[in-house]
């Protein structure tokens, strides 16, 4: 297979009929199927070509996760240009940043406001000729066109055929936790290479259903998308955050993938509710989970489980596990975890509770598809083996190096940057981990986001941060910080989605500035913090904590796009309160 356009191409032409795709139309869904899918696609690339888009050429995409990317990404593709992935949460700076860095010549934006954000900075965008909004108003300059009317007229498969497989596909710019983005360049061999390493886990087939919220400007929601093709799984698509959990009820999907916070989320709000309920509910729900937990620890050791423990997980599955699945829909086969590392008790709970989690593991740089746990052997705290033809090093230093088809060709126009991440055809990932003794990858934290204390002890800050949300279910966020000092701090903030209620239910004040100074909301957080604290080497402990009254988003800078903590940004915005721990 020589691109991403031909892989569509034989997809249509062996499965022409099944459903590709069901989308929201109003509060019904709708299904396209893979011949209908290529009929939308067809015209859709030949009028992208008719406004300049061509083999060199890039075309980006500022939307949210919706079928349209979807159909646009294809086309884009099947012209020969390479796709430039922008997230609708970017400013209008950053977005021209992206598009001028690219080389964009074509935005394809998803509507009105997304457009008023390009025409804000129009002065600064003199190479794009043209922004398709896909819902919203055309401009009578011509330059503002309607998706609607980007149609033309042509040989389609001959400008397929003309595509290679080391051509550019796509080209996704970091998140940029520290310094600036830089654009990954990913050819249409990286992501053939990683859809077929998919398919050959045998994972899902085209009788699965897929729910797709993630966002696909992320290389996550990216390699789902070619995965599926490949695959020929139907997949229903809705980026609408706050849709998630009714559509989960109403698509009753077979497989989701996720980020962790979303996981944290369900566990906390599960854990905040029988907390609150108290009493018998509480105590039915705290032995079920740690009957659970029995028969997940032993699951994972391969381990015999004796009978007496198998009833007793049969009952508590009845009266609380059942439940939980049935939020999902109840027909879940796996959920996958990417993008950001997932706790260890978070995992742990949706095992407990029959829910598997799929732990994976890569990077941008390596088409974001490394490594990941297989059904019937995960072992949670680890992210799996690595996928047919990924190879894995350890290098002296404990960082991961990562090798094989699915690594990018490098960073955009920044050819000292890309020398310092490939090594002699090695991927430098930046992440320090270990194999264990079947080949599985552990990472431990981040090279560039140890702590090394003043007394010269390495501190993981990633892996206290999740056990502290863990173990305290109002909590949004956990910061550790500590470098270079005599001891380790936090700042926290709260989720008041959860917090809010339970704060209600207490008779406590339910707005985060007055609970965050309340002696009930500073014991509860004083509770995770010893419970983790307990087992953790002395330099390793939390000694300090404040609860801030403001969340960390993505729009104040304090997040990347897909939610990872900015950790230069955080310690400069509160570094008073940082610092006041020292004084």
């Amino acid at each position: 297979m020589s691109s991403i356009p031909a892989l569509l191409r034989d997809r249509i032409a062996a499965t022409p009929d099944a459903d590709a795709y069901r989308f929201p139309d109003g509060e019904q869904w709708r299904s396209l199927s893979w011949r209908e899918v290529g009929e939308r696609v067809r015209p859709l690339a030949l009028g992208l070509a008719a406004l300049g888009a061509g083999p060199g050429r890039r075309v980006s995409i500022l939307s949210s996760t919706r079928l349209e990317w979807v159909l646009a990404d294809l086309a884009v593709l099947a012209t020969g240009a390479a796709t430039t992935t922008i997230y609708p949460s970017n400013t209008a700076a950053e977005c021209a940043f992206v598009i001028n860095d690219s080389g964009s010549t074509i935005v394809v934006a998803e509507n009105d406001d997304q457009v008023a954000k390009l025409r804000s900075v129009r002065e600064e965008l003199p190479g794009v000729t043209h922004v398709v909004v896909i819902d919203g108003t055309a401009g009578d300059d011509g330059w503002v066109v309607p998706l609607s009317g980007v149609t033309g007229e042509g040989d389609y498969d001959a400008m397929i055929d003309k595509l290679g497989p080391e051509d550019l596909a796509t080209l996704i710019y970091t998140s940029g936790t520290t310094g600036r983005p830089k654009g990954v360049e990913l050819t249409h061999d990286n992501w053939l290479y990683v859809a077929g390493a998919v398919r050959e886990l045998d994972l899902i087939s085209g009788s699965d259903l897929h729910f797709l919220w993630l966002p696909l400007s992320h290389s996550f929601g990216k390699l789902l998308e070619v995965v599926m093709i490949d695959i020929g799984v139907p997949t229903a698509i809705d980026g609408r955050l706050d849709r998630i959990a009714a559509n989960l009820g109403e698509l009753r999907p077979t497989f989701m993938a996720a980020a962790p916070r979303i996981f944290e989320k369900i566990h906390n709000t599960v854990v905040a509710t029988v907390r609150g309920d108290g009493g018998l509910k509480l105590r039915i729900f705290t032995w079920a989970r740690a009957t659970g937990l029995r028969v997940s620890r032993a699951r994972q050791l391969g381990a015999r489980i004796p009978l007496t423990t198998r009833l007793e997980y049969a009952l508590a599955d009845r009266l609380v596990f059942a439940k939980l699945r049935a939020r999902f829909g109840g027909r879940l086969r796996y959920l996958i975890s990417g993008a950001a590392p997932l706790s260890r008790d978070v995992g742990e709970f949706f095992d407990a509770a029959g829910l598997t989690i799929l732990e994976g593991y890569g990077l941008t740089e390596s088409s974001a598809g490394s490594c990941i746990n297989r059904p019937g052997s995960v072992r949670l705290g680890t992210v799996g083996p690595p996928l047919p033809g990924t190879q894995v090093r350890i290098a002296e230093d404990g960082e991961i190096l990562l090798g094989g088809r699915g690594i990018m060709r490098g960073y955009h126009g920044l050819p000292r940057e890309t020398a310092e991440a490939l090594e002699d055809g090695w991927l430098l990932t930046g992440d320090i981990g270990e194999l264990d003794s079947e080949g599985r990858v552990r990472i431990t934290d981040r090279k560039k986001e140890l702590i090394k204390t003043s007394g010269g002890k390495y501190v993981a800050p990633s892996y206290l941060e999740g056990r502290i949300k863990a173990a305290c279910p109002y909590l949004s966020h956990v910061f550790v910080h500590g470098d270079l000092r005599n001891y380790c701090t936090a700042l926290v903030t709260l989720d008041m989605e959860v917090a809010g209620p339970w704060a209600r239910a207490e008779g406590l004040p339910d707005d985060a500035e007055a609970l965050r100074e309340h002696p009930r909301m500073r014991e509860e957080v004083q509770r995770a913090v010893d419970q983790v604290n307990a087992d953790q080497a002395s330099y390793a402990t939390i000694k300090k904590f404040a609860i801030l009254a403001d969340d960390f988003t993505v729009e104040s800078g304090e997040l990347t796009a897909s939610l990872k903590i900015k950790r230069k940004s955080v310690e400069s915005r509160h570094a008073a309160v940082l610092d006041a721990f020292y004084t």
